[in-house]
């Protein structure tokens, strides 16, 4: 591992202690933070924190054109994908299947009332769905610190 590396995972390590829990885990895996600021500021802000973290940004979803050109309304909903491949590909590497949940998908939603939502899917639930434990299971513990950091970045007080 190189140094960069292990100096990122222990940067990733300490945002993640004191970040806590997500604002809300729960049993379904889904990680729901709420953000202080509106659909487009949102996704600017995780997409720059994404950028400045040196991760690979994939592409973006919009989700309500998709949906538009289909005829149907729905709120304002955009999909992120990115990844930092060393670190998502070891999930591949534990459990082939893994890579169902690789790279990282994160929902920006507005709600009924107008609230904006990072939403994402809990690292640790998805190791256990795949029955990684143990070593194996240190990159989503990483990842789990990433994405809580990348979140922190629209998280509403």
């Amino acid at each position: 591992m190189s140094d960069r590396f292990k100096f990122l995972a222990a940067i990733l390590a300490l945002a993640a202690a004191l970040l806590a829990r997500p604002v809300s885990a729960l049993d379904d895996g889904v990680v729901r933070v709420k953000s202080a600021y509106g659909m487009q500021e949102t996704i600017a802000r995780l997409k720059g924190d994404v950028a400045a973290k040196g991760i690979q940004f994939f592409g973006e979803i919009d989700q309500t054109a998709l949906a538009a050109r289909a005829g149907i309304t729905i709120r304002p909903s955009t999909l992120l994908l990115f990844g930092n491949p060393p670190l998502g590909t070891l999930f591949v590497q534990s459990k082939p299947e893994a890579g169902i949940d690789w790279p990282v998908r994160l929902l920006v939603q507005q709600d009924a009332q107008g609230n904006v939502w990072a939403i994402y899917t809990d690292f640790g639930w998805i190791a256990r769905r795949h029955g990684i434990t143990g070593e194996a299971a240190k990159p989503f513990d990483m990842a789990s610190g990433v994405i809580a950091s990348i979140t922190s970045s629209v998280k509403a007080n």
